[in-house]
């Protein structure tokens, strides 16, 4: 959480989450919840064995079932609940379905995004809108690592749709005054984290069910990581910061600052585990990704005071005890 001088900030404002079932959206829902926000969740799909349900948040917050590129619901959830600030986290977040059926994803990215953008900018009520991209946007560089500065450039679907989503924020920010920040975050992982191609809770699920874990690159991918719960508390930091440093059309990196190779990551997990003689298998058939991929959270640390409260020991220990709980038989 942001600590106790932010409890008071969002006690009985009215805050929308879209994709607040997944990842990131059921950790920042929890911490909204617990502080008395009136929050509101945007859910396309009912999962029942999603982390929004095991923290109890169905009870804890208000339900509209829609999907983000339903223009009207958009417009009709901000006017009837009286939206003060909205966390647009909803979109389709995995590279493969990217590659695999590219349409559905800019739908869910590019045009949910300006739909919800939109809406905000035609309701006079919403005064923060915190929109989260991704440190794919970026594209690929060969000066790394990625500052808020660096050209948006993707190439491949997914990184293409997050790279689209972020200039239409800069967009909605500079022609229309829109009061929006982006947040590009590195690799999240967490408690919560039902997608198992994903090389965190991949790992953790094979291990605990005495299997190898695979690993789809040939494991020399660099990546960038972030545990969810401290990527919700800089969400919640740039919202309170948005309007009194007049921070609209802003971007901000959030990362832990690592380099870690995808089998070095993997092993880590294991060795954390008391496995470390499981030895990982290497597919080498990882494609339209990019190599090398790490950013620098500076800039968020000096203008929003952000700092992760976890170590990737300290956040990996706590992932795996969540699945261990979860995922018993």
């Amino acid at each position: 959480m942001e600590g106790m001088e932010g409890l008071g900030y969002w006690r009985g404002r009215s805050v929308l989450v879209t994709g607040a079932t997944g990842l990131l959206g059921s950790w920042l829902c929890r911490d909204l919840a617990d502080a008395g926000a009136a929050a509101v969740a945007l859910v396309r799909d009912g999962v029942p064995e999603s982390n929004f349900h095991r923290l109890g948040l169905d009870r804890r917050v208000t339900r509209v079932s829609g999907a983000i590129e339903d223009y009207a619901l958009l417009e009709r959830t901000l006017n009837e609940y009286e939206t003060d600030t909205v966390f647009h986290l909803a979109a389709q977040t995995i590279v493969g379905v990217g590659n695999r059926n590219p349409l559905s994803t800019f739908e869910a990215n590019i045009r949910g995004t300006w739909s919800l953008l939109e809406a905000c900018r035609r309701n006079p009520l919403v005064r923060r809108i915190v929109v989260s991209t991704s440190d794919k946007a970026y594209g690929e560089h060969a000066k790394l690592p990625y500052v808020e500065t660096t050209p948006l450039q993707g190439r491949h679907p997914y990184d293409v749709s997050k790279s689209c989503a972020d200039l239409l924020c800069q967009a909605y920010a500079h022609s229309f005054g829109s009061p929006v920040v982006i947040m590009r975050c590195a690799n999240l992982f967490g408690g919560g984290d039902l997608n198992f191609n994903r090389l965190v809770p991949g790992t953790i699920r094979s291990a605990l069910q005495g299997e190898r874990p695979v690993i789809r690159s040939d494991g020399r991918f660099i990546r960038d990581y972030l545990y969810a719960p401290d990527a919700a508390r800089g969400f919640l930091l740039a919202a309170r910061s948005l309007e009194k440093k007049k921070l609209s059309g802003q971007a901000f990196n959030l990362g832990l600052g690592l380099r870690i190779e995808a089998l070095d990551l993997a092993r880590r997990i294991l060795r954390l585990m008391d496995l470390p003689d499981m030895k990982p298998r290497v597919l080498d058939r990882a494609s339209n990704e990019i190599r090398r991929q790490y950013l620098s959270p500076l800039k968020a640390r000096k203008v929003l005071g952000w700092t992760p409260e976890h170590t990737l020991d300290e956040a990996l220990v706590e992932t795996v005890a969540w699945y261990r709980e979860h995922l018993r038989p």
